[in-house]
């Protein structure tokens, strides 16, 4: 599947801002089941100097420098993907999950273990950990049980923006069972964790318009999360949406992963003045068939 990604981010500053630095993950990681046919990143005003390269992960990532006064910046990103995701392995032919933890722990577990420990987002949560075990019961394969988690993450939690931000803490979504799709990754991530299985948390983005006679997914008008599970050293990983109660698949466009949310944070950076802001993001993701192919 052919799609065409616009992200499109604009900060208004309440003073002018006199010097800049960003860190953008906005443009999409090659991998062997998804190509990156083409990517640009333009910004309003333009950067005194721009510089682009991988971060400690892996993904790409945009270096931008401002050294003029500007009241307002906008962040353009613009790409063609194509997307050939590959179906996961059968559930039944994945290790035991405490297998896969003792991998984890082990040489064969090289690939996973940055992912085994907490983070500030993702912190040692009792609550957590005790939702994620109600599906890892004894000696049962690895993602038999992740499906079913991803499955109850899905029917359990409702999805509802501006009840949390980006700073609450995983003991409150996991107790009030609602939030958005980086909640529900961050909530995940830490159960899984605080039971021994490594997980990362991906950013991305998900269609914006379903295929015919499906919903609209949740999480399609702004970057989207899912979570990254490792299955051991055989299979490998696989992703998860627990926001949509999806294995995905190609509905979703990969920009990139980390431990949380801060590691692939759309746009951030330091600024100098500014005052207060607002910032408004647009994103659009849909098949490169249904508009012009540049």
């Amino acid at each position: 599947m052919r799609y065409r990604v616009q992200h499109i981010t604009r900060y208004a500053y309440g003073s002018p801002v006199e010097l800049a630095a960003h860190m953008v993950h906005l443009r999409p990681r090659p991998r062997p089941w998804q190509t990156v046919v083409s990517d640009h990143i333009t910004t309003e005003p333009k950067p005194a100097r721009r510089r682009d390269g991988l971060d400690h992960f892996g993904n790409s990532v945009t270096w931008l420098f401002l050294d003029l006064p500007h009241a307002d910046f906008k962040v353009t990103a613009d790409s063609v993907v194509e997307v050939n995701c590959p179906p996961p392995p059968a559930a039944s032919a994945t290790l035991p999950w405490e297998d896969v933890v003792q991998a984890s722990r082990s040489n064969d577990g090289w690939q996973a273990v940055e992912f085994q420990f907490s983070t500030a987002m993702t912190p040692p949560d009792p609550g957590c950990r005790d939702y994620v075990s109600q599906s890892f019961t004894r000696h049962r394969p690895v993602l038999d049980a992740l499906l079913e988690l991803n499955s109850r993450f899905y029917n359990e939690f409702r999805f509802r923006s501006g009840v949390t931000t980006i700073s609450t803490p995983v003991s409150q979504v996991i107790a009030r069972r609602e939030g958005v799709c980086q909640d529900f990754s961050h909530a995940m991530i830490s159960g899984l964790r605080g039971i021994g299985i490594p997980a990362r948390y991906t950013s991305g983005y998900i269609r914006t318009k379903p295929p015919p006679g499906q919903a609209k997914r949740q999480g399609a008008d702004q970057s989207h999360a899912w979570v990254g599970c490792w299955l051991g050293p055989r299979h490998g990983w696989v992703d998860l949406d627990p926001t949509n109660g999806i294995v995905v698949k190609d509905e979703h466009v990969l920009l990139g992963w980390g431990r949380d949310f801060s590691d692939v944070s759309p746009v951030r950076g330091v600024i100098l003045g500014g005052g207060d802001h607002v910032v408004r993001v647009a994103v659009d993701l849909e098949p490169a068939d249904d508009r012009a192919v540049g």
